[in-house]
């Protein structure tokens, strides 16, 4: 068994196929497939299952795919303490966003200080929805994941607060108010945004002991504000998921605070912190200090 074995098992398992894994790798297909039947005669099992569309990882395999991960993750880390002991700056760092807070907002700015001090460091970055994030994580797919705090499940390294908010159309009935409740929301149609909101919003409604009325669930936040700024509807977002100067770009859209107020808080999560490489426990003390400058969403008052 060789790293470069576990290392072609593991993107044949992201990629779904050996084509594709080939083209990641920059090696021939038959090269793939001779490292995976290799493999697979070593530990006399079955890894994939070869489909017609697709390759899937049989469930022996999906266990084992976990255990590679973690063997890649371990070299990564001893690549990396010895390239430091050298004086040199290499190696992977892979992320996992979710979300315009993470991934336009987090991000840039935490990249911006990461790569000026650690220029050699390769960054690859997945995205997706909260919980596939947090899956990455768990499957040691992805070193380091942005997601919603507290999650005992993880190391954590809390970033930024905000608040969740009601965008109101600017002539609704609602936006003479200075700040509304669940109550008040509950009584008009509902856009629920999904991709991680409907996990905060729906549960914040049913500990209220109410039901929003929802007519339409939408994953992309542009089509949320379009539909609030035709009247279609409200909603309830956190405040650092919308654009920069809503009221620019969004003149028709009226934004007010929850009462009473709902927090949430985003931060980093590990399998070990203590544990992972260097690159990864730098990128989350360069996101600790980077964060702090982050600039705040207008606060509403209530």
């Amino acid at each position: 068994m060789t790293f470069t074995q576990l290392e072609i098992f593991v993107m044949v398992a992201e990629m779904r196929g050996f084509t594709s894994a080939a083209l990641r790798l920059g090696i021939s297909q038959s090269a793939v497939s001779h490292a995976i039947r290799s493999l697979e005669q070593e530990l006399d099992v079955q890894l994939v299952e070869r489909q017609q569309a697709a390759v899937d990882v049989t469930e022996l395999g999906g266990r084992l795919l976990l255990r590679a991960r973690e063997i890649l993750g371990l070299t990564e880390a001893m690549r990396q303490d010895a390239a430091v002991a050298r004086g040199l700056n290499q190696g992977l760092i892979r992320i996992g966003s979710f979300g315009p807070t993470s991934s336009l907002k987090l991000l840039p700015a935490i990249l911006k200080v990461f790569r000026a001090r650690y220029p050699g460091i390769e960054v690859q970055i997945d995205e997706g929805p909260d919980a596939a994030v947090i899956q990455w994580v768990a499957d040691r797919r992805v070193d380091v994941g942005f997601a919603v705090l507290p999650d005992d499940r993880f190391d954590t390294v809390p970033l930024v607060e905000d608040q969740l908010v009601a965008l109101l159309q600017h002539d609704h009935a609602l936006a003479a108010k200075r700040s509304v409740t669940l109550e008040e929301l509950a009584t008009f149609p509902f856009i629920m945004p999904e991709q991680g909101c409907s996990a905060l919003v729906e549960p914040l409604f049913a500990q209220a002991g109410l039901a929003p009325k929802v007519r339409y669930r939408m994953s992309q936040m542009v089509t949320v504000l379009g539909l609030v700024d035709s009247g279609d509807g409200v909603a309830v977002m956190p405040e650092l998921a919308l654009p920069y100067s809503m009221g620019q770009t969004h003149p028709r859209i009226a934004v007010r605070p929850l009462r009473p107020m709902a927090k949430r808080r985003v931060g980093l999560i590990f399998r070990n912190l203590a544990q992972a490489a260097p690159a990864v426990q730098a990128f989350a003390e360069i996101a600790r200090v980077a964060a702090k400058g982050i600039r705040e969403p207008e606060r509403l008052s209530a």
